[in-house]
């Protein structure tokens, strides 16, 4: 049985654990709303090995919704996955934001190969009943 070993390391005051495996492939989710961006970076099965946010970047108010806010997020949640042996991502888009474009620029500067980009944002097929006629 392979015994893992865990080394705990601080970024910015969050812990971060850094396994000792070897992650070749992984998955990148970035979720880009008008006020933030948050990227997130997977295994293949879906486990969490680094994410990051233009909030957790220092960036506050209208400033988080920027696409420098999302190129620096995404900057910031590659590195750590890319130590961890990271070389080949599939990248998952989803939302609105003025960040999905800086985002992906931001990923394929950092050297990961990619093997897709899709766009996975959500769309109603004529979705809920809308409210009632407001009457005066």
């Amino acid at each position: 049985m392979v015994k893992l070993v865990t080394r705990i390391v601080w970024r910015k005051n969050r812990r971060i654990r850094k396994n000792a495996r070897k992650i070749p492939k992984g998955v990148i989710h970035v979720q880009a709303s008008f006020n933030n961006t948050i990227i997130t970076v997977t295994d293949v099965r879906g486990r969490v090995i680094s994410w990051s946010s233009a909030g957790t970047c220092g960036f506050r108010g209208p400033r988080k919704g920027t696409p420098f806010a999302a190129q620096t997020a995404a900057g910031d949640a590659i590195r750590i996955a890319m130590d961890q042996g990271m070389q080949r991502a599939k990248v998952m888009i989803k939302g609105p934001g003025l960040g999905r474009d800086a985002a992906l620029r931001a990923i394929r500067r950092s050297g990961i190969i990619l093997n897709f980009v899709r766009d996975v944002t959500p769309m109603p097929h004529n979705g809920c009943r809308p409210p009632k006629k407001r009457r005066i």
